[in-house]
């Protein structure tokens, strides 16, 4: 019985913060289209912004290359792990998806005039060496941007697939610091006979890179008849691109001394365009392993409230490595207390409810919760304290009432 409680509680924990999209005229919208001026790539960059729901909160934000193939997928898929079971595998976030203009000349280091793993008469080259550009655009304009309009957190990610891959490494070998994170997917490392890999075989050997995490995706491009060692010693153009790739995976793995939290990982089930959604799942899992809270049967039955210091304690540990104040998320909380309050836990429900007023001080939300705490062990004089203090906060017809029928019972 106490287990299936449990699923109950947390599966209505899941529904209550699920549903983080808005409904606007009969549709369901993940997010909204946006712009900004660039003055250093002198054009109108167009891009895609997703805002988790929250009150007063500031939220990290991954930007996303490629974002028109990768913007939905990416915020479904934190959508769904910052609320799985009531029990977050990684915060909830926003999402910023850069779209293209001129791909070849944002997403690559260097320019080239001919390369044998692209056809000759390729237009492919002409504008192509434009990224430091780029990282300039995201750097001075874009972050600046969505920093000023958007509910920003320090904490940032970098996500880039194939030839945004080769970008994100020439943000991570020259830009490191701008990011705190890097999910790095079947990166087109092959890009001008290699040298950016080159470079980052040197930056991994000297630099540190504390504080810093990175997550390799690296999907199965092999021809028929080639397995991952066979390729190693191959020396055909056709295998250039998965090679140079394991040759990034081996420097990553040989400068263990260097401080970065690091993984890769080869998906011999998973193309090159299949493998950005397992890899992302991956590192969002790895990156933020240490963000779940794991509660047992008996924090959902305890009477002494220490539900709640595992809570505090958790989100003090998570603030720490995040580098900014989390709080428990108020909805979370506050339906747990009445859940406590329903069974007449009372020490438990009132510490749930006292921690929502702590995080939320501005919220008249807390307020009239704990307000309801009073009025269940029939404490109106302190019902009515909580009361008022809601509606001194907004004036609402739930609260109002509430505090009118207590005062009518006093005369």
């Amino acid at each position: 019985m106490k287990k299936i409680i449990l699923l109950l509680i947390l599966s209505i924990l899941t529904n209550l913060v699920f549903a983080q999209g808005k409904v606007e005229k009969g549709n369901f919208v993940i997010g909204k289209r946006d712009s900004i001026q660039s003055k250093i790539l002198d054009e109108q960059r167009k891009i895609w912004v997703h805002v988790p729901g929250g009150t007063n909160q500031k939220f990290p934000v991954v930007y996303v290359l490629d974002g028109d193939g990768h913007f939905s997928s990416v915020v479904g898929m934190i959508q769904q792990l910052s609320t799985t079971n009531g029990n977050m595998i990684c915060p909830k976030m926003i999402v910023v998806g850069i779209s293209n203009t001129d791909r070849t000349r944002d997403l690559t280091p260097t320019h080239i005039d001919a390369d044998p793993f692209v056809p000759e008469d390729s237009t492919y080259y002409k504008t192509s060496g434009g990224g430091e550009n780029f990282i300039a655009f995201i750097e001075k304009e874009l972050i600046p941007y969505i920093d000023a309009k958007y509910p920003t957190a320090p904490y940032k990610m970098l996500i880039g697939h194939s030839m945004g891959g080769l970008a994100v490494m020439q943000t991570f070998v020259h830009h490191n610091d701008l990011f705190n994170s890097y999910i790095c997917i079947d990166p087109s490392m092959w890009w001008d006979n290699q040298k950016l890999l080159k470079e980052t075989q040197t930056v991994l050997a000297e630099k540190k890179f504390d504080g810093k995490s990175l997550y390799l995706g690296i999907a199965n491009t092999l021809e028929d008849g080639m397995d991952i060692k066979k390729v190693e010693i191959d020396t055909s153009i056709d295998s250039k691109h998965i090679r140079s790739i394991l040759t990034l995976k081996a420097a990553f793995e040989k400068n263990k001394q260097n401080g970065l939290k690091y993984r890769g990982k080869y998906y011999p089930d998973d193309t090159h365009g299949s493998v950005p959604l397992i890899t992302e799942y991956d590192a969002l899992r790895f990156f933020f392993d240490f963000f779940p809270l794991k509660l047992s049967m008996k924090d959902f039955s305890d009477s002494t409230g220490t539900i709640v210091t595992k809570y505090q304690n958790h989100f003090s540990q998570i603030s720490q490595k995040m580098g900014y104040q989390i709080k428990p998320f108020m909805g979370e909380i506050n339906y747990m207390g009445y859940d406590f309050l329903s069974r007449k836990i009372y020490k438990t429900a009132e510490s749930l409810f006292k921690l929502n007023v702590e995080n939320y001080p501005e919220s008249f939300y807390v307020y009239d919760s704990y307000g309801d705490y009073f009025i269940a062990i029939g404490d109106k004089a302190n019902a009515i304290i909580q009361l008022k203090k809601a509606l001194e906060l907004k004036e609402n017809e739930i609260s109002r009432k509430k505090l009118t029928e207590l005062e009518n019972d006093q005369k």
